[in-house]
């Protein structure tokens, strides 16, 4: 029987699903309004149509949530506890000498996960060189566990000085919690490296959102019949396991939009040479954007700050803003229009939806006509015109401005929102934007990105025909990930084969577990790192491993900080290792050229409202233009799950895998 495989993201306002069928090589993508209260609620719904229409049961799931994501970012994560050396359980409150608001005397430090009652400290010591300096009570360790479920904890974090080194004291700690009935998260498992900051906030936050997530895994796996397979989507670009999903909540912090990122390298590698081609991922949903940068390859990051925690686990390098569809605009008690963070989400969501009272980015745009209220979502969804006219309408009272005027500035600041984060993984990393093409997704990214794209000087942008669902196309995409890491402190002058050999322990326990999750040896790749420094030097560069691993060290230093100390002496700080089980992508096929005419796709002409004025455009059926057509700005073009804007110096062209290219004027 038919096995399915099926994407899922759940973003703050909709649920995306996509289904590929091996059988027929046939893709169907859908969206249902998400359920914040019960995320589970809407993955199921959309689970029992599909499983209704296709006739079958049997499916491999993928699945990219926002459950341990939302638990950081609201503070609604377990009750947890930290366990830690005698003299540290203040560590994750001092954190560092960084402050985020550098010219603000009244900033408030972002609060430590577990408050200073809920640390504990144990006697107990493990030298910088490795050796047990004193060894663990066992009366201490017992006496913690009534002090625990007196403040009804569920997890404990257990994170003792140098147990990268020697974790003995930490599995024994470990063992006598877990036979109590605590959720335990170990440091040396999380994060085996030296800087203690970083390395109990990321141990932290795994005990802060494990169970959580566990919570949400098991009501999902049992509600799922039994031939239908889970898969949980990472952070780092892979997929794993519900049961190390539901042991590692921290991998997963990201990885719905993990999923974009995938979904970006695979379509980018589809239309490109072999060399790939430079993308700027630009993710524009209901609730936020996240942007992310592929110079040839994913990049990955060890020094992600999520809510302003410090989580050092290998992650895509993405970029999140709270700007989205459903950004909330209001003017502020200056006078001053705001647009965001905070969102109208999936309930009550804008006023157009029908239940809102509240402006947004998406009333916006329908207001200005850049949004069809008859064709929305393929018209499942149509939108109260007249409501979005009323709020836009209130809004522009406040500010003695029209409501067009009002939803100008509403898309403008949302813009300017938007092109800061562009920057950010962009110029302010050293890439020059214009070497680059954009590639738009998310429901809302298509009616933004051209101008985005114009303010930075970006000649093209990309959105292709699964743009409104690529996260969850991603998914499918993505290949099983494990990432390992030990801090080895060695020398420069370690010889090739014998940092080769150290490698190599990591090399074999990923290659081993990759294999227990039925991958094929000859589909297993293991990839080795090292992290590397020039000595008094503070952070690292994550470094290829190869025979020239030093002269790379230092044409990658010179690449990235613009100088190169030849004769500097090289410490090598971590041993890194990437496991991964190449995956099957679903095949995107390409059609041939028909011709430039799109007049077979014509809808109709509207007045849409531009910074230059009302402008008649045509609206275009996305699904049935065919490649090689031609569409001049300006131009709307309208698919079943999201709508794409083509200015008035913009020209779009559709290529043979159904992508819209366009070239952006200035």
């Amino acid at each position: 029987m038919t096995s399915l495989r099926i994407g899922i993201d759940i973003g703050g306002t909709f649920t995306d699903f996509v289904v590929y069928d091996p059988s027929t090589q046939r893709i169907q993508t859908f969206k249902l309004l998400s359920t914040p209260n019960d995320p589970a609620l809407a993955v199921l719904q959309g689970l029992e149509k599909i499983f209704a229409q296709q006739g079958t049961q049997h499916a491999t799931v993928i699945n990219g949530s926002t459950v341990a994501t939302n638990a950081l970012l609201e503070r609604k994560g377990a009750i947890a506890a930290l366990v830690t050396t005698r003299g540290f359980r203040d560590v994750i409150q001092i954190g560092r000498q960084n402050r985020p608001a550098l010219y603000d005397l009244f900033a408030n430090p972002t609060p430590p996960l577990i408050p200073s009652e809920l640390r504990f400290e144990i006697d107990e010591r493990v030298t910088h060189s490795g050796n047990i300096l004193r060894a663990i009570d066992p009366v201490q360790v017992a006496e913690l566990i009534p002090e625990l479920k007196a403040h009804n904890v569920t997890a404990v974090a257990v994170c003792l000085l140098f147990s990268f080194l020697r974790p003995e004291h930490e599995f024994a700690i470990s063992a006598e919690l877990r036979s109590a009935g605590f959720l335990v998260s170990m440091s040396s498992e999380i994060l085996p490296e030296f800087r203690e900051f970083e390395r109990t906030s990321t141990t932290t936050v795994n005990a802060y959102v494990t169970p959580v997530l566990d919570k949400y895994l098991s009501h999902l796996e049992q509600a799922l019949p039994p031939s239908a397979h889970l898969r949980v989507m990472q952070s780092n670009g892979g997929n794993i396991s519900p049961a190390e999903a539901r042991k590692f909540g921290v991998r997963c912090i990201l990885s719905g939009p993990a999923g974009g990122v995938v979904g970006c390298e695979y379509v980018g590698k589809l239309i490109s040479s072999a060399d790939g081609i430079l993308l700027i991922g630009f993710d524009m949903g209901g609730t936020s954007t996240d942007v992310s940068l592929i110079d040839g390859k994913l990049q990955i990051t060890t020094e992600a700050v999520v809510s302003g925690c410090p989580i050092h686990i290998p992650m895509l390098d993405i970029h999140t803003i709270g700007a989205g569809g459903g950004s909330i605009a209001q003017v502020d008690p200056g006078g001053a229009l705001r647009v965001g963070p905070e969102s109208a989400g999936a309930d009550p969501g804008p006023a157009c939806y029908g239940r809102g009272d509240l402006p947004t980015v998406t009333d916006a745009n329908l207001v200005l006509g850049r949004l069809s209220a008859e064709h929305f979502l393929g018209g499942q969804l149509p939108l109260d015109k007249s409501r979005a006219h009323r709020v836009m309408a209130n809004l522009g009272k406040e500010l003695n401005l029209t409501g067009a005027q009002a939803a100008l500035g509403i898309v403008e600041i949302a813009n300017a929102h938007m092109e800061r984060a562009l920057r950010v993984i962009s110029v302010e990393r050293g890439h020059d934007p214009r070497r680059f093409t954009l590639l738009s997704f998310g429901g809302a990214g298509g009616l933004h990105a051209a101008d985005l794209a114009r303010g930075l000087g970006i000649p093209h942008v990309l959105v292709p025909p699964l743009a409104s669902t690529l996260s969850a196309f991603g998914m499918l995409a993505a290949d099983v990930i494990k990432d390992y890491t030990r801090t080895v402190m060695l020398p420069g002058s370690t010889p090739v084969p014998l940092i080769t050999a150290k490698l190599e322990a990591l090399a074999e326990r990923g290659f081993q577990e990759i294999l227990s999750e039925n991958i094929p040896a000859k589909q297993i790749l293991i990839e080795r790192f090292l992290d590397m420094r020039y000595r008094g030097q503070s952070y690292e560069l994550i470094v290829p491993f190869s025979e020239t691993v030093y002269a790379d060290f230092h044409r990658l230093h010179q690449q990235e900080y613009g100088y190169a100390n030849i004769e500097g002496a090289i410490e090598i700080v971590n041993l890194r290792v990437r496991a991964i089980g190449k995956g099957t992508p679903p095949p995107l096929s390409s059609r041939p050229f028909q011709g430039q005419d799109p007049s077979p796709a014509y809808l109709e002409t509207r007045l849409v409202v531009f910074a230059e004025g009302s402008l008649d455009s045509p609206f275009f059926r996305a699904e049935s233009l065919e490649p090689g057509n031609q569409i001049p700005g300006p131009a709307v073009v309208v698919r079943s799950d999201t709508t794409i804007l083509v200015g008035p110096t913009d020209h779009a062209e559709v290529d043979g895998f159904g992508n819209l290219l366009i070239e952006v004027g200035q």
